[in-house]
């Protein structure tokens, strides 16, 4: 997800009219969404003229989308100014481990100060590091997944740091 901002109040019922496509529910959500199939992404404007690009799967997808959301801005009369300054916000990212984990075990050996395991309520282990701040979501099967990333060097450092976790414990081969 990253986030931009156009440097202008939108009036976002006009938008929702004018815009083809638009989906504006102010009742259910105070932003417009606007989908583009490509890249294929779902991009939020709000009225503060704040937009928050999501479904990308690289920067650059991300400026390609906020391009076209202004280009197609453009075409109904609303005129955007400033270049925006996009900021990466969470990077969401899956791995395999390679082979099936016993989440009971990792639970006791990573410690309890930075674990949550509930089986009952989620079938996932939640695993929080401090460095790089990322939550890690790991999984039975060996799958995997990072949130709260800024770029992608926070991810591969979370997964190589969990890899060596688990091994240092005899959890992973």
């Amino acid at each position: 997800m990253a986030s931009a901002s156009l440097g202008t109040e939108l009036d976002l019922p006009a938008i929702a009219i004018s815009l083809e496509g638009a989906e504006y529910e102010p009742e259910r959500f105070p932003g417009l969404i606007y989908r583009l199939k490509e890249p294929k992404t779902a991009t939020l404007l709000f009225r503060s003229g704040k937009v928050v690009c999501t479904g990308a799967k690289s920067v650059e997808q991300v400026k390609v989308a906020i391009d076209k959301v202004i280009n197609q801005l453009d075409k109904i009369g609303i005129k955007i100014k400033t270049e925006p300054k996009i900021e990466v916000q969470n990077i969401v990212a899956s791995s395999d481990l390679g082979q099936s984990i016993n989440l009971n075990a990792i639970a006791i050996t990573l410690g309890l100060e930075r674990v949550e395991y509930e089986p009952e309520q989620f079938p996932g282990l939640v695993y929080r590091l401090d460095l790089p701040k990322v939550v890690l979501l790991l999984f039975g099967s060996g799958k995997l997944v990072c949130t709260g990333a800024r770029k992608p060097q926070d991810v591969e450092d979370a997964v190589d740091k969990i890899t060596v976790e688990l091994r240092a414990a005899g959890q992973l081969r």
